[in-house]
């Protein structure tokens, strides 16, 4: 205006007001998609206390209340299922697509006792879905610290860390700005060597100061990180900073635990193979009367899996643990023994026939743990057990070599050869077995050499090798403190399949924060010398503001992210 540009002073006023208030609009857009998690709790709860049911603010909910929910309200606690089955919908939280089944805990006492250990079944959480059915939930955390609150509280803070890429152009504006700014000042005097009024030389260096004015390029990473962030928390996926987000986009290498991981984290049985001379119902009789009384781990898998399969007429007594090798009991008037091929010739009984010796043996190749078994003077067969992969892990897997992962290993502390079955079962390209937790920490740094690795597991057991990778990425994260704290990303669901939409989703971040930098540099690179020849500063401040402006959308397109 003293230069008398009235117009182009009430242009740039009213180009940088519209820029910046659609700049505001698009990244709030960003910011209600945090946001929005954080409204999915209720404001109010249904607790029954001394028989007397009454509505209370969620806050003022205590542990041990019981809150009392009704068919298609949302949960108002993390608590533990009392009474009642129903199907809930934990796509809030977890991410998971179908809903989840829930029934009551058989001991409610031991279950508050220890509710992090409770199977996906007896617990809900703040903020889900509750189906067709009403339910009894007794609280285990208050309202500010459930799952959701802390996811919500997680995402946010993530908004505020650094990224690498944050870092760098951090670094390059504080040599930038000052150069500008001093290119600037001389500007101001072009009028003493050049043939023009200080008008002239004056309206010029404003033109520079708004061409190369780095407003783009300031918000270019900022607004991808938070987007991505908000879109990954929206699908059960905690990306805590912009570091991990970025860093999950640039792996080489995924090391899986096996036990709970790759695998359901329990055995099952796999094979029944009756002895020559011998039916599988003698054999199926025989064990599972004899594992009912033992509370081994593999006893109790014997039992859940062949329990229908036999009428358990013939009960079985007087059990003895043969420490090392098996178990020993009377079944009817017989003795009965199930165990390893040893047990058997202890005190000088018979051997094991050659043909079952080699099945038990081949079973073992096959990474099965066996169970030989004898009625009498009779040998039965040999029943396999192992922890099965998860029905998702191969497809995982493939997806992760389709998105560009060279390298996936599986490290675990089972036999090498159990490990190597699962590797089989699932495409893992290599297997580490008999590993200690420093061979797992050992490995990742190998591993950490020749390019950048994450590590997969519980959270809890894995914390050592997912604290030596680039990115530690926990399963199951969902109501666990310490997988929460751990982990730089956390799976929220008990669900391989969502880590591909994690890398998945990293890696179109890294795409468009370098296609947002190029676009904010290039502009930059452009508008400084097309100023200092001549460019007014009407059209500067347009093509200024209208980078920006496509920075930011072009960042809010991960919010849309589908695999």
């Amino acid at each position: 205006a003293a230069l008398g540009e009235w117009f182009e002073g009430g242009l740039l006023l009213a180009l940088f007001s519209i820029g910046h208030a659609l700049e505001g609009y698009a990244m709030g857009r960003a910011r209600r998609a945090i946001e929005a998690l954080g409204e999915l709790a209720p404001a109010t709860a249904r607790v029954r206390r001394e028989g007397v049911e009454a509505e209370v603010p969620v806050g003022d909910l205590r542990v041990g209340d019981t809150v009392v929910v009704r068919p298609d309200e949302r949960i108002a606690a993390d608590g533990v299922v009392a009474v009642g089955t129903s199907a809930v919908d934990q796509a809030p939280v977890t991410g998971e697509s179908v809903p989840v089944d829930k029934r009551p805990v058989d001991d409610l006492d031991a279950a508050l006792a220890d509710a992090e250990a409770l199977a996906p079944e007896h617990r809900v959480f703040a903020g889900t879905l509750n189906g067709s059915g009403a339910l009894d939930v007794v609280v285990t955390k208050p309202a500010g610290e459930t799952t959701l609150a802390r996811v919500v509280q997680m995402v946010a803070e993530a908004e505020t860390e650094r990224s690498p890429t944050q870092r760098f152009t951090d670094r390059f504006e504080k040599v930038f700005v000052p150069s500008v700014l001093a290119l600037v000042v001389g500007l101001l005097f072009a009028w003493v060597v050049v043939d023009e009024t200080f008008a002239q030389s004056f309206y010029r260096a404003m033109a520079v100061l708004v061409a190369a004015s780095p407003c783009a390029l300031a918000i270019a990473t900022p607004s991808a990180v938070l987007s991505g962030v908000a879109r990954a928390g929206r699908s059960g996926v905690l990306v805590k900073g912009g570091g991990p987000l970025e860093a999950l986009g640039g792996l080489t290498a995924i090391a899986f635990d096996k036990t709970g991981t790759l695998t359901e984290g329990r055995p099952r049985v796999t094979d029944v193979v009756p002895a020559d001379g011998a039916t599988e119902a003698e054999l199926v009789e025989a064990v599972v009367a004899v594992e009912r009384l033992s509370e081994h781990p593999l006893a109790r898998a014997v039992v859940r899996d062949l329990a229908d399969r036999t009428t358990g007429e013939v009960p079985a007594e007087d059990l003895q643990s043969v420490t090392g090798h098996g178990v020993r009991a009377r079944l009817g008037d017989e003795a009965a023994e199930v165990g390893k091929p040893a047990l058997f010739t202890l005190d000088g009984g018979t051997p094991v026939p050659d043909a079952l010796l080699d099945r038990d043996r081949q079973l073992k190749a096959d990474g099965r743990s066996t169970m030989l078994v004898r009625r009498g003077d009779r040998f039965l067969g040999v029943v396999g057990l192992m922890d099965t992969p998860r029905a998702s892990a191969k497809a995982v897997i493939q997806k992760l070599h389709a998105l560009g992962i060279e390298t996936t290993i599986m490290i675990s502390g089972d036999a090498q050869v159990v490990a190597e079955s699962v590797a089989r079962a699932v495409g893992i390209d290599e297997a580490r077995g008999d590993l200690l937790p420093d061979d797992k920490v050992a490995a990742i740094q190998t591993l950490r050499r020749s390019g950048e690795v994450a590590m997969v597991g519980d959270g809890v057991n894995d914390a050592p090798a997912m604290a030596n990778a680039t990115v530690g990425i926990a399963m199951g994260a969902a109501g666990s403190d310490v997988a929460l704290e751990t982990a730089d990303v956390a799976l929220m669901a008990d669900d391989l399949s969502r880590l591909p939409f994690a890398v998945g989703l990293s890696r179109t971040t890294r795409r468009i924060i370098r296609q947002n930098l190029w676009m904010s540099l290039g502009m930059v690179a452009f508008l400084v010398p097309a100023t200092l020849f001549g460019l007014g500063i009407g059209p500067a401040v347009a093509l200024h503001e209208g980078s920006t402006l496509v920075v930011v959308a072009n960042a809010l397109r991960l919010l849309a992210y589908r695999e």
